[in-house]
């Protein structure tokens, strides 16, 4: 397969974005963001960063290994205990207010809740990233307020709602669809296009053959014009594929963050910052956007 072929590059609504205090040009490069679960009961990480303290930790570590955005979530997509609005916000709130005393990177906040949102927002976040697919569309009159950013994520229930089996004619096909209709009903509501992020919602209400044709056919998923984020890592899709427990999935979630990005993703959610920082860092050399650190091999 040639080269033209191989990789695609789509044609972006204003690639160029400044988000909190930091530019991005996504015509030629990756933003790594970091996930920071302020959870007990979080899919991977299983509450090792539910203290507040634990979780700061997470937060230097990340920027120590080159992490370009903070992803800080109080409450996981999965269905469990109930959490208030005033207990995700108590969660919440010091992660982000610690992060942003430390660093001008991206700070983004996982929530489905428009009073969350908001709270974050005074303290200092520069992102909402929903994965409920903006279920509520008071969340993007709270962006829209607040002149930041919105992710837009697929996905078929209401907020931490079981959703067994769920069905597709056509995965791609329904997933872009869905996501065109609410950047749609995010732009009708105040979110100007430059600040509207999809996310085609891996897992998330959909099994493994699903995970897998959503990533084959990406490019479709690209084409809609607004950055695309993956959030890839570690999830149960690449787990069933090579038969992999949850602690061992990095091989898996590397090649797939590759072939996502070679297929237009300019955004990747990792819990693995160190690995996938320097997965992006070399497709970003081999595709011409990023000089070597050094060259000396055959110089000298």
């Amino acid at each position: 397969m040639s080269e033209i072929n191989a990789i695609y590059y789509p044609e972006l609504i204003y690639p160029e974005r400044t988000i909190g205090q930091r530019t991005f040009d996504f015509s030629r490069q990756v933003a790594v963001m970091a996930i920071i679960n302020r959870t007990p009961d979080s899919f991977h990480d299983q509450g090792r960063t539910f203290a507040l303290d634990k979780a700061l930790i997470a937060v230097e570590n990340a920027l120590v290994h080159g992490a370009d955005w903070l992803d800080i979530g109080g409450v996981p997509f999965a269905p469990g205990p109930p959490v208030s609005v005033e207990e995700e916000i108590d969660r919440v709130v010091p992660v982000v207010e610690g992060a942003r005393s430390r660093t001008d990177a991206v700070i983004s906040v996982e929530t489905y809740r428009p009073e969350v949102a908001r709270a974050a927002f005074a303290a200092g976040a520069d992102v909402l990233n929903n994965t409920s697919g903006l279920h509520d569309p008071a969340l993007a009159d709270v962006v829209a307020e607040a002149g930041a950013t919105l992710i837009i994520t697929h996905s078929l229930a209401d907020p931490r709602t079981p959703y067994p089996r769920p069905q597709y004619d056509d995965v791609v096909t329904e997933v872009a669809e869905f996501l065109r209709q609410r950047a749609a009903l995010a732009e009708k509501h105040g979110v100007p296009a430059d600040r509207i992020v999809i996310d085609p919602g891996h897992d998330l209400n959909k099994n493994t053959y699903h995970s897998l044709e959503l990533t084959r056919r990406l490019p479709e998923i690209a084409q809609i014009g607004y950055p695309m984020l993956v959030a890839v890592s570690n999830k149960d899709f690449i787990g069933e594929t090579l038969k992999r427990d949850q602690q061992d999935r990095i091989e898996g979630t590397i090649a797939t963050l590759v072939v996502s990005i070679l297929s237009g993703a300019r955004i990747v959610r990792v819990h693995d910052v160190t690995e996938a920082k320097q997965a992006v860092n070399m497709v970003e050399s081999i595709l011409g956007w990023r000089p070597p650190a050094y060259v000396r091999h055959n110089l000298v």
